[in-house]
């Protein structure tokens, strides 16, 4: 197997488990996402996350209900301008359908040394820096 195969195979197993996680939590992809964004970034408004997705105002109004009535996120009165609402993530929310994942990658990574989990890490950084670039360009160039 070369190195698209593995690309392929792992890009695979990723949309599953999400898509996995996705029914589990009667949630889609793009939410998935979207909470990602939430979480890493914090509170943010409709707006901020449309642009951040590349979604209308409106779609992130379904995506903010779906993560809402998930229990993933809470609507709050944004502190800097209480006519605006932020969205923000629950803390923890995700952890019980991640858990299982979190046990197993931390026994997949108990394998390497601290030498080869830094370089497997470059490697994913690297490869996470690729697939933006990637997705930059493929939502450029549509029609």
């Amino acid at each position: 197997m070369d190195g698209r195969d593995f690309g392929r195979e792992l890009s695979t197993a990723v949309v599953a488990f999400h898509e996995a996680v996705g029914a589990r939590l009667g949630v889609t992809a793009v939410d998935q996402r979207a909470l990602a964004l939430i979480a890493g970034k914090g509170p943010l408004s409709a707006g901020e996350l449309a642009r951040e997705i590349n979604l209308t105002p409106g779609a992130v109004t379904g995506v903010a209900d779906r993560l809402e009535r998930a229990g993933l996120v809470r609507r709050e009165p944004d502190p800097a301008d209480r006519r605006r609402v932020v969205i923000s993530a629950i803390p923890g929310a995700f952890g019980a359908v991640f858990a299982g994942l979190a046990e197993a990658m931390d026994e997949l990574s108990a394998r390497y040394t601290p030498e080869q989990q830094q370089v497997i890490a470059d490697w994913v950084v690297r490869t996470i820096d690729v697939l933006k670039e990637q997705t930059r360009r493929l939502v450029a160039e549509r029609p």
